[in-house]
Parts: C-alpha cells; structure tokens; sequence
C-alpha cells in the first residue's frame, strides 16, 4: 500500500486518466474529488462491496435455475 501526505489542493495521479484531488479537510474528514473516464467505475468501498453481494447472489439464482431446467429437461 502506497500512503501519501496531501493538503487542500493537492492532487494524486492514477495513471494518464485518473486525478485524485483533496478538496477540503475538516478535523478528521477528508473530501476528496476524482476525475475518472465515465467507464471507470467510482464507489465508496462499503457500496462496491454491496454491488459486489448482490452480483454474486444474482449468479447463484441463475446457477440455480439452470439446474432446475436441467432437471425439468430429464424428466
């Protein structure tokens, strides 16, 4: 893990298309603005984590369901 000191107003580069800017720090929070190519995906770590739930429970059903028409197809 890379750990970086940046004030107000400073910037992190992420390759050629991402800049990672500190907008404002309030004790201790940190906002920050990203600039990323629209088919770059930004979340907070806790939505991503959800997305990534929900995808994973979506494939079980389909899973499911193509053993079930497994099944239906025997009979």
């Amino acid at each position: 893990m890379l750990v970086l000191s940046r004030k107000k107003g400073e910037a992190i580069q992420i390759g050629p298309d991402i800049e990672i800017y500190i907008t404002a720090v309030q004790g201790d929070q940190v906002k920050i603005g990203i600039n990323a190519p629209k088919n770059i995906e930004v979340h907070r770590k806790e939505v991503w984590l959800e997305i990534q739930h929900e995808n994973a429970a979506a494939l079980k059903g389909v899973s499911d369901l193509g053993a079930i028409l497994k099944s239906v197809k025997k009979e």
